[in-house]
């Protein structure tokens, strides 16, 4: 384990990569929820970060959650609408920065992969199996594990059964052909096409500082974000006053289907402390889940 939590978090983004890389050379599969998880049996909380904010989810899985982001701009990590894999780049990356000091500093500094770095012959050795017969699960623990289940097994199957369920139930609301241009547009513009929903708000206790007439309102035109064709997010743009806010992304002005922390279906709130000034949100519909730029 590191010093602190930044050491930690840094730590267990290289665990990411070695546990994706190991799922290419194994052939498994393994969704983001997973990852995260052994990522964090590799590089275990600390106290602080086995702390629970709001919606139970521990301090530290948090913040590697967020942090996972440095791997995609680094263009190791690709998040995908069916879980999360490693780019060629990524799997080169674990050879080249083999050793947790030289990992942080490239990741810190955008350092590319050196040219000829060969893709790695065999995956980074796993930690061996734990026996059977595990320890008793502290509340925390159970908590690390409640939040990749809902990851792992929430997110694909719920949100399915709620759109089957919607279009079921509405006859008369098969007026989508428009609803679609936005998909047509995005393959014309050269992007992938990926069906996207007919609307999608920020729905929170700021929506008033918006204009619209109540919080947590996603029926509300000034409650919804754009849809940028160029790379298929959802964006919105507000000044607001520093503060500690709270939201999630409802889809089709409604709370039929919502999106909270980590893109769980009806998951605990999205939680954000602005230091004021301009506000930018995107929402990715490809993985549930919100991008602060």
């Amino acid at each position: 384990m590191g010093a602190n939590t930044a050491e930690n978090t840094t730590l267990r983004l290289k665990a990411v990569l070695d546990v994706l890389a190991e799922g290419v050379w194994s052939d498994e599969k393994l969704n983001a929820g997973a990852v995260l998880g052994e990522a964090i049996e590799r590089v275990p909380l600390n106290e602080y970060e086995r702390e629970l904010l709001s919606g139970g989810i521990p301090r530290g899985h948090k913040t590697l959650t967020t942090a996972t982001a440095k791997l995609v701009k680094s263009g190791w990590l690709v998040k995908g609408r069916s879980g999360w894999s490693i780019t060629d780049d990524g799997q080169r990356a674990t050879v080249a920065f083999a050793e947790p000091a030289a990992f942080a500093v490239a990741l810190d500094a955008g350092t590319p992969v050196p040219a000829g770095t060969p893709l790695p012959a065999a995956p980074a050795k796993k930690p061996a199996a734990k026996a059977v017969q595990k320890p008793a699960q502290t509340p925390v623990a159970k908590a690390v594990g409640k939040a990749t289940k809902l990851v792992e097994d929430a997110v694909a199957p719920v949100a399915k059964a709620v759109r089957k369920r919607k279009t079921a139930a509405a006859a008369p609301a098969k007026e989508a052909p428009a609803k679609e241009t936005p998909a047509a547009s995005a393959a014309e513009a050269g992007t992938e096409s990926i069906e996207q929903p007919a609307a999608v708000a920020v729905a929170g206790d700021f929506n008033v500082l918006l204009g619209a007439p109540a919080n947590w309102a996603p029926q509300y035109d000034e409650s919804q974000m754009e849809l940028d064709l160029a790379d298929q997010l959802w964006k919105l743009a507000a000044d607001l006053p520093a503060g500690s806010y709270t939201f999630k992304i409802a889809l089709n002005r409604s709370w039929d289907e919502n999106y909270g922390a980590f893109g769980v279906f009806d998951g605990p709130n999205h939680e954000l402390h602005h230091a004021g000034g301009l506000l930018v949100i995107h929402y990715d519909h490809r993985t549930r889940d919100i991008v602060l730029p």
